[in-house]
């Protein structure tokens, strides 16, 4: 146990300490209190306000009614008026780890073997190994976060689909689904500069490998960091019949060699993650967009064509300006051989209430072709 960040609190004259689970790395609440079904939303959103955890002893169903019940009182707040984009950016930003350090005040104990010691709890066992491996002690974990990990365990079961491939991607636990699949029908539509090798840089689910592996590509060398990701991708690539073709390797950014096609789809906003996950949209400092073209050239084969997916999201923001990309572009010693867009489909780009809608009405995704000087 010792190895392990604990959480304790004091029950019938005793105190109980056990392994705190946060995926996210949230540090244990030094502050806990025990709730049940006797406790209002306002009580409950007032003490998690002021940094009281709850470790909930009453109905699971009633502990996910009392979560959305603080959400609602969260989205009751007035939100701070902007004079900029990227003042709206940061005052959203703001307010939704607030309002994720709020949600995550609500906890739920889970024993040894996966299970849940509480009224109307669901079957979590499938899903907990899945995300967080065998079984082995008992913890206690935040209702958000088992909350994520049950509804990923679906979208693992039911996959996205892919409409260029014909088939399913199944996302895992933590690596970031393909849900938006503009970026993928510019992959899927581009001229290919060659057939015989490609590199996916930061492949993820695997899902562009894949389109590429459908397009003809014979030999595809798919880099990923993140553990997740990496099984993740071998599985997809598996269940889709391109394991022979795709090689899924453990590398920051670029595999040995050269090739003649290097695809990357790098996060696409220049800010820090609050979480795991969210490094596949946020890229401090643009970190990997600009390592990509400070390497694609020597990775470049001759003939050869770098592909850049990037949203111009963050330029909408001011996070990022379109002279900042060229300026990398140029000293990289890249030029631009052509560029493909496309608008997004999803909601959100669509909802005038979002704090963002003027940015998120405003963004293309493009695809940039890159060549060596």
């Amino acid at each position: 146990m010792s190895d392990f960040a604990q959480i304790c609190w004091s029950e019938a004259e005793q105190t109980h300490c056990v392994r705190w689970q946060s995926a996210a790395g949230l540090p244990p609440p030094k502050k806990v209190m025990l709730a049940d079904d006797r406790m209002t939303a306002d009580q409950a959103f007032r003490l998690a306000s002021e940094g009281n955890a709850l470790l909930w002893r009453g109905d699971y169903q009633n502990a996910r009614q009392l979560l959305q019940a603080i959400a609602r009182r969260i989205e009751r707040k007035p939100r701070k008026a902007a004079t900029s984009p990227t003042e709206a950016f940061n005052f959203h930003r703001q307010s939704q780890s607030q309002r994720a350090r709020t949600l995550a005040m609500i906890l739920v104990p889970v024993n040894a073997d996966y299970t849940i010691a509480l009224r109307r709890a669901p079957d979590v066992q499938q899903a907990c190994t899945e995300a967080y491996g065998a079984a082995s002690d008992a913890f206690v974990v935040t209702l958000r976060e088992l909350m994520g990990l049950i509804g990923a365990h679906e979208w693992r079961k039911k996959g996205v689909e892919i409409p260029v491939l014909a088939a399913r991607i199944h996302p895992h636990y933590g690596v970031f689904s393909p849900v938006r699949g503009e970026y993928i029908g510019l992959v899927a539509d581009a001229p290919l500069p060659a057939t015989e090798l490609a590199f996916d840089i930061g492949t993820g689910t695997g899902v562009l490998a894949a389109v590429l592996a459908h397009r003809g590509i014979k030999h595809i060398i798919a880099t990923e960091q993140d553990r997740r990701a990496i099984t993740c991708a071998r599985e997809n690539l598996d269940r889709l019949g391109y394991a022979a073709q795709v090689e899924v390797i453990d590398a920051d950014l670029f595999p040995d060699g050269q090739a003649k096609l290097i695809v990357c789809n790098p996060p696409w906003v220049p800010a820090r993650p609050s979480s795991p996950i969210e490094y596949a949209v946020f890229d401090p400092d643009s970190r990997m967009l600009r390592g990509f073209l400070q390497g694609l050239a020597a990775h470049l084969a001759p003939g050869g064509e770098g592909w850049l997916i990037l949203s111009d999201f963050a330029e909408h923001l001011g996070l990022r300006s379109r002279e900042e990309l060229l300026a990398w572009i140029s000293a990289a010693g890249l030029h631009v051989l052509g560029r493909n867009d496309v608008r997004p489909v999803h909601p959100k780009a669509s909802d005038d209430t979002d704090t963002l809608h003027t940015a998120r009405a405003a963004e293309v995704t493009s695809l940039w072709r890159l060549a060596a000087n």
